[in-house]
Formats: structure tokens, sequence, C-alpha cells
């Protein structure tokens, strides 16, 4: 059933000439290559305990999904029928299992993120965002990039785990040995995650020419780059409770433009200057790892520093 409705979708897209696939592909990307650096505008100048449940949200997703998907290790639609046809250069881009969705799961922790923040100041904005979480997850149907399953469990991840950092953001608010023992409890789930991702069997089917279907080396890069960025938050929170204490320097005119460059910093991090350095250099599972624990290291650390200094200048 669930190929089924996928070649419905891929029919309509025929039958228009993939007029949409470019809105639904810019959908997709924006969900996971730029609104993930929401979280941390909203820390370095908006409201740092938002901040930081968006920061937490997003890598502990990463991390749960990428052990989901390691687990299920489903294949992609095109892998399960030749009659499936995704849209753009999926078939080589797609850099992990199909089962969850994660582009749903980002989607829903940044959207659903925003929607609980702003339900009770603006719900205009909290109903826009449940709707694009609802159309960045059918995107991927449209695309055939995932199945209906795939994209409603992902989006029910995201809700369950912004629950969860909610409830625990406020029974540990302001109570360091509580924030101090899941740091240490987050370091140790890091280290059973890798151990368990790379020491577990995976499924190595062939197809006709001898050719691996799925490389399980491939389908590990995204948690790997997702426990990466969790070590550097929990490093980066626990460095700035106890030492760092950054406070949003409100009303100083140079906070928005700081912002700015904080953001093109990391954005070209991940995207132009990390893949060509660490990521070139110690390959695509280590080379990740550090890549992101660098990248939120500095958003946690760094940039704060330079913040308040900047601001605090005449």
């Amino acid at each position: 059933m669930d190929i089924q409705y996928l070649l419905f979708l891929q029919n309509i897209r025929e039958a228009t000439g993939g007029v949409f696939d470019e809105f639904f592909n810019a959908l997709s990307k924006f969900a996971v290559d730029i609104l993930p650096f929401l979280a941390y505008i909203i820390f370095w100048c908006v409201d740092k305990k938002w901040g930081y449940r968006f920061i937490a949200t997003t890598w502990i997703g990463e991390v749960v999904n990428g052990i989901i998907k390691l687990s299920v290790c489903a294949y992609r639609p095109w892998i399960r029928s030749a009659e499936i046809e995704p849209a753009g250069d999926s078939k080589v881009a797609a850099t992990g299992y199909s089962f969850p969705s994660g582009h749903s799961v980002m989607a829903t922790l940044h959207y659903g993120n925003t929607a609980v923040w702003q339900w009770g100041r603006r719900r205009w904005l909290s109903v826009v965002c449940i709707v694009l979480i609802m159309l960045t997850g059918f995107s991927r149907n449209f695309l055939g990039v995932h199945t209906p399953q795939d994209v409603l469990v992902g989006i029910t991840e995201g809700v369950v785990l912004i629950a969860i950092v909610g409830i625990v953001s406020k029974k540990i608010e302001g109570k360091a040995t509580a924030q101090n023992i899941l740091t240490v409890i987050g370091l140790l789930a890091i280290v059973g995650t890798l151990l368990y991702i790379t020491l577990k069997p995976y499924p190595m089917d062939y197809n006709a020419e001898g050719k691996l279907l799925v490389d399980p080396q491939k389908m590990m890069n995204d948690c790997f780059k997702g426990c990466g960025g969790l070590l550097g938050f929990l490093i980066g929170s626990f460095v700035d409770r106890h030492y760092i204490r950054y406070e949003i320097p409100f009303g100083s005119s140079k906070l928005p433009i700081l912002s700015c460059v904080g953001f093109g910093l990391m954005l070209a991090w991940k995207e132009l200057f990390a893949p060509a350095t660490i990521v070139a250099m110690l390959g695509s599972h280590w080379g990740n790892f550090i890549a992101m624990c660098v990248m939120v290291l500095f958003a946690i650390i760094i940039w704060p520093l330079v913040i308040k200094k900047a601001c605090a200048e005449k």
C-alpha cells in the first residue's frame, strides 16, 4: 500500500512535468540545512533558555533517529520497488536508511519547538509552523524518498522528543547537580551509541550485478554527526554553566549583526570548510563527528565570548 501511494504521487509528479519538484525539494533542504541554525540565533540574541532547548532537541533527535534507522535498516523506496523513481539525485545523495524520515524529524523539532514557544504569544506563527511540518513531511513522499510510515513515525518521534526535553528542562532548571548528572549520562550515551552502531550487524544484500545494495558504512554518517554535535552541546553547556555564564546583551546595537555573522560562519564551516578539511583528512565518520563537535562548541563557547566582548565595548 505504501509503494502504491508513492507511485500515485509519482504519476502526479510526472503528469505535471515536475513543476513542484524544486519547491518541495527546497522545503526539505531548508528543514535540515538552514532551519537548525535557528537554535543558535535564539541562543545568542533572543532567549537563552529556549535556545538551549532547541539545541538539545536538535542533537538528541539526530542521535535517536540515527539509532532507530541503523536498528531497523529499512531500505529506501526505490530499492524496495524498481518502479519508484525519486526526484533529483536522491539515489546518490541519500545518507541514511529510510525509517524514520530524518527530514520529518528535524522539521518537527524546529517548527514544533517554535510552535510551542510562540503558542501563547503569536498563535498565527505556531499555526504556520504546524502547517510547515505537514508540508515538509508530505514533500518526502511527493519526492519519492520516504514512505508514509517513515514520515509519520518521524513526526511522532519529533513530538515526543520536544515533550521530553521540555519536561526535563523545567525539572533541572537551576539545579547544577542534576544538570551535571545529565551531562555525564549524555557522554555515556554517546559512547554507547558509537559502540552499538559500529559493532552491530547490518544487512548485506547484493543486486544481480553483485553490487551491494546499501553500504552500512555510508548509512552511519548521520549518526556520527549527531553524536559529535551532542558532544559539543554537552561540553559547551557545561563550560557555559560553570565559567562563561553567557547573558544576552539586550539593547546592544551590535547584537543583530554579530548573530548574523555567527550564523554565516557556522553555515560556511558546515557546508564548505569542514568537508574540505577535517572530513577530508579523517573520513566521513570521525571527520563529521569532530566537525559537528567543533561547530557546536563554537556556537556555545567561542561566539558568546565574542558577543560579550564586542557588546561591552563602547
